[in-house]
């Protein structure tokens, strides 16, 4: 009875911030507010709870008012992510190397990295062209979509890998995206070890990527930069981009000393 009594405030706390977690989530998924009523439908859960979980969000500045009904993302949570960015070594380092890639190329460059099973978009330089990315900063995606994502998971062992893309991967709306963990995992382990991986209109129709790991002391792939441009151009002048984008990541790793 004693330890009934000890454990339950431990369970109602864990039940609070697995419903704090999934608010934050479905509005940095959808990018836009919503209402309680919105956010509760979207994520399946009571239309109490989570009235009185944005209450408390919208107290504590992790959530501010957008409108009539809706909330968005609360100021409190710029400086969580301020001081995250601040401490990405490769960062500063990183946005250097993406700008003198753009200038080099004249096509749009992305820094990407891991959000458990989505691909974040973390800068972006746009390219001078008429082709245009709609990915911008803050954007996730399913990791098994882009050429970046499965560099994400290539320093990982094969179970590691596969088990995280049977847990993350989805179809992707053209199709065209590998869904199979077994595949997913020994492309994402042969993409790393040759640092370099392409995708094309997997996740957008006439879209594609070229992208190279960022890795720090320990292998690990912290990071990926990223050329977003068309499938012609890959045709066209791909051997050519392959190369910038990879002299671009070792640059990036030998500035912070990787």
């Amino acid at each position: 009875m004693e330890n009934a009594v000890i454990n339950q405030p431990e369970r109602q706390r864990q039940t609070g911030l697995d419903r704090t977690l999934q608010v934050l989530d479905i509005l940095t998924e959808q990018q836009q507010p919503m209402s309680a009523y919105q956010i509760a439908m979207a994520i399946r859960a009571p239309t109490s709870t989570i009235y009185r979980t944005v209450d408390e969000m919208l107290s504590r500045g992790l959530l501010s008012h957008a409108g009539e009904k809706e909330v968005w993302l609360g100021p409190r949570l710029m400086r969580y992510g301020l001081l995250y960015r601040s401490k990405l070594d490769f960062f500063m380092e990183a946005r250097k190397e993406m700008e003198l890639l753009r200038q080099r190329t004249g096509e749009s460059v992305q820094i990407c990295g891991r959000d458990e099973g989505m691909m974040v978009v973390l800068a972006m330089a746009e390219g001078e062209g008429h082709f245009r990315v709609i990915s911008n900063v803050g954007t996730r995606v399913p990791l098994n979509w882009t050429a970046s994502g499965k560099l994400l998971l290539g320093h990982l062992s094969a179970s590691e890998a596969t088990a995280l893309f049977a847990a993350y991967a989805k179809p992707s709306p053209t199709g065209r995206a590998e869904t199979d963990p077994v595949l997913l995992a020994k492309q994402a382990r042969d993409d790393f070890s040759a640092g370099l991986s392409i995708q094309r209109s997997d996740s957008e129709y006439s879209v594609a990527c070229i992208a190279s790991p960022i890795r720090d002391r320990t292998g690990v792939c912290r990071a990926t930069i990223s050329i977003v441009l068309s499938e012609k151009q890959v045709d066209e002048k791909g051997a050519n981009l392959m190369a910038a984008v990879q002299d671009a990541a070792a640059a990036i790793e030998s500035r912070i000393g990787h």
